[in-house]
C-alpha cells in the first residue's frame, strides 16, 4: 500500500495566485506550474501494491480473559425478508401443507398432486430466508415432523399401514445442534402393541446448504403391549375385508394372560444394533429452512418436507 511520503511525490499541477490590487477589486491570476518530480520516481512495481481484504469480525468481552473474544462470522445465514415476502411465504407454506392432504406423506400421490407439490416447493425454495441453513443450526433444533417425501425407501413402510394391523403414527428427525447429533424416529401402532425404530447418527457439516450424515447404531423399541387386545371390525387384505368378529370371542379367555406378558414384555430394554458399514452414510442439502419449516434434498433427488413440532402447520 502506498504510504503518506509516497502520495506527497504524486505529480500534478499546482497553481500560483497571486495578488494585484487596484482601485476597486484584487484580481486573482492562477499560473499553472509542473512539479518537478517525474513519473517514474513513484509509479513502480514496488510502490504499487495488492489493495488488502478485510474481514470483519463480531467481538463479545469475556471477563476471564484479557482482551475481547473474537468470532469470525461464516457469512450471511438469514435474510430478513420484506413483509410482503413474509405474506407470500406464508400462502406458499399453507398451500404446500395443504397439497399433502390424503397423500399419507407421499405413499397416495398421483401426478397431478406431485406436479402442484413440486412446483410449491420450487417456489418456496426460491424465496428461502436462510441463505446458509448449516451457518444457522439453532433454526435446525428440535423435533421436526415428516409431512410427505419422494423418498421410494421410504414407500414400503409406509405401505404396512395399508393392512391396518400395523400404522405409522409418526416419523420424525430430531436434531442437536450442539452435539451435531441426528436422531430418526418411526413410531408404529396396532391393536396388539406399539413400537418403534430409531436410527442415532452424528453429522458433519460440508458447505452453507450440505451436511453428511453418518449412521451409528439402529434401535428396535421394545413392544408396548396393549393390557386390553382391541381389534377393529374387520381388516382390508389385498382388496378384500376380513370379519375380524370370531376371533374376539376367543380373546376374552386369554386378557388375563396377555395383561401378564404385556407387562414382562414392556420392561426389557431396547435392542441396539451398531451400524459401522460404509452404507450407513448419506447426505441432506436443505434447500428451505425457517422457524416451522424445513425441505430437504437427499440422493437420487429425493425431497424431504418437514414440519417443526408444536408449529400451526400441522394443524390445517
Amino acid at each position: 500500500m502506498a504510504t503518506v511520503p509516497q502520495l506527497n511525490n504524486f505529480p500534478c499541477n499546482t497553481f500560483l495566485i497571486t495578488s494585484q490590487p487596484n482601485n476597486f477589486t484584487s484580481k486573482l491570476s492562477v499560473k499553472p506550474t509542473q512539479n518537478l518530480i517525474k513519473k517514474s520516481q513513484f509509479l513502480t512495481q514496488k510502490s504499487i501494491q495488492a489493495r488488502p481484504i478485510f474481514q470483519v469480525h463480531a467481538s463479545e468481552w469475556d471477563p476471564d480473559k484479557e482482551g475481547p473474544v473474537v468470532m469470525e462470522s461464516p457469512g450471511v445465514a438469514v435474510a430478513e425478508p420484506q413483509p410482503d415476502q413474509v405474506v407470500e411465504i406464508q400462502r406458499l407454506k399453507k398451500a404446500l401443507v395443504d397439497s399433502f392432504a390424503g397423500t399419507d406423506r407421499g405413499l397416495k400421490t398421483n401426478s397431478e398432486t406431485r406436479a402442484e407439490i413440486v412446483e410449491l416447493i420450487t417456489q418456496l425454495e426460491a424465496k428461502n430466508p436462510t441463505p446458509a441453513p448449516t451457518h444457522a443450526l439453532p433454526l435446525l433444533n428440535g423435533k421436526w415432523i415428516l409431512a410427505y417425501t419422494s423418498f421410494p425407501g421410504l414407500f414400503p413402510l409406509l405401505s404396512r399401514g395399508q393392512f391396518q394391523l400395523a400404522k405409522v403414527e409418526e416419523i420424525s428427525q430430531t436434531i442437536d445442534s450442539e452435539s451435531l447429533t441426528v436422531q430418526n424416529s418411526v413410531q408404529f401402532s396396532g391393536p396388539l402393541a406399539s413400537s418403534s425404530i430409531t436410527t442415532n447418527a452424528k453429522f458433519e457439516v460440508r458447505s452453507p446448504k450440505r451436511v453428511q450424515i453418518k449412521f451409528q447404531e439402529g434401535i428396535l423399541g421394545t413392544p408396548q403391549l396393549t393390557d386390553s387386545i382391541v381389534l377393529p371390525e374387520n381388516v382390508e387384505f389385498l382388496g378384500q375385508k376380513i370379519d375380524l368378529t370370531p376371533i374376539k370371542g376367543l380373546l376374552t379367555s386369554v386378557q388375563d394372560t396377555a395383561s401378564s406378558v404385556a407387562k414382562t414384555i414392556s420392561s426389557q430394554p431396547p435392542l441396539k444394533i451398531p451400524l459401522s458399514n460404509s452404507n450407513a452414510e448419506s447426505w441432506l442439502l436443505a434447500t428451505y429452512l425457517d422457524d416451522e419449516l424445513r425441505i430437504s434434498r437427499g440422493d437420487a433427488g429425493s425431497v424431504f418436507v418437514l414440519v417443526k413440532e408444536g408449529s400451526t402447520l400441522l394443524n390445517p
